[in-house]
């Protein structure tokens, strides 16, 4: 009779977690077919080595099993890093430090710095000005904010308006908010080599693509060719974001 309690119970469950976490990461760094061959191969060695005894099979797997795992840690360390940041980090704690801690005021700041971002965006998009801006969350950015000028300012609609304009140098940048500050411009991010990418799109929107697929930043663009408004977010673009979307996904986001 096989022995089923409590604690094989939890230790299923911690194990589906961790596959649902995996395969999130590997859907939005768009590597989702590998995490179907590592599981696929998982699934033979356990078949193999672990219900029918075949020997010989479940030691070649399990040797490769072993490699595997080195390999897998040097090709995903990127991804790796954002999982044990999102755990450690202590954003995570904000929300719940706000059940004991919540000012009106705070809340009237942050909404009030969010409306100067849409409405910068909203008339570089008019005047079909490009611009790139980056929301840091949980994830640090700091190696990104030394690509680029610090400049720790306030956040400013002309400020933000000036700093994208055509024949400003640092236009083609990316800037980057962290903690209700500007902390960062001209900003080099990763490109995403994502194929499903339109080709319409331009290389600001590969940039905060491949942002949100490393990191866990929302990413805000603003088009020169056609002054639409995209936000790119947990490794996925949505393009042409209307004014009022942008303050939704911002206000409920940072």
């Amino acid at each position: 009779m096989i022995d089923f309690g409590i604690k094989d119970i939890v230790d299923i469950l911690i194990v589906a977690l961790l596959l649902f976490y995996l395969y999130r990461l590997m859907k939005n760094s768009g590597t989702l077919s590998l995490f179907y061959g590592v599981l696929a191969f998982i699934v033979i060695w356990v078949v193999a080595f672990e219900i029918f005894d075949m020997r010989l099979t479940g030691t070649i797997v399990d040797k490769f099993m072993s490699i595997g795992l080195i390999v897998l840690v040097i090709l995903f360390q990127d991804q790796i890093k954002r999982f044990l940041i999102d755990i450690g980090s202590q954003g995570r704690w904000k929300h719940f430090r706000r059940l004991f801690h919540h000012s009106a005021k705070d809340d009237d700041s942050d909404h009030s710095e969010i409306m100067n971002v849409v409405y910068a965006c909203m008339s570089m998009s008019k005047s079909k000005t490009g611009a790139l801006i980056v929301f840091q969350r949980k994830v640090p950015l700091a190696d990104y904010e030394k690509t680029g000028d610090i400049i720790d300012a306030d956040i400013n609609v002309r400020l933000i308006e000036n700093i994208f304009f055509k024949n400003s140098p640092l236009h083609d940048g990316a800037m980057i908010i962290d903690n209700h500050r500007i902390k960062s411009v001209g900003c080099i991010l990763p490109v995403s080599h994502d194929m499903n990418i339109p080709k319409r799109l331009g290389l600001r929107h590969r940039a905060a693509l491949g942002m949100s697929q490393v990191t866990d930043a929302i990413c805000v663009i603003v088009s020169e060719e056609t002054g639409r408004i995209s936000v790119a977010r947990e490794g996925a673009l949505t393009v042409n974001v209307s004014t009022i979307d942008l303050e939704h996904i911002l206000s409920s986001a940072i």
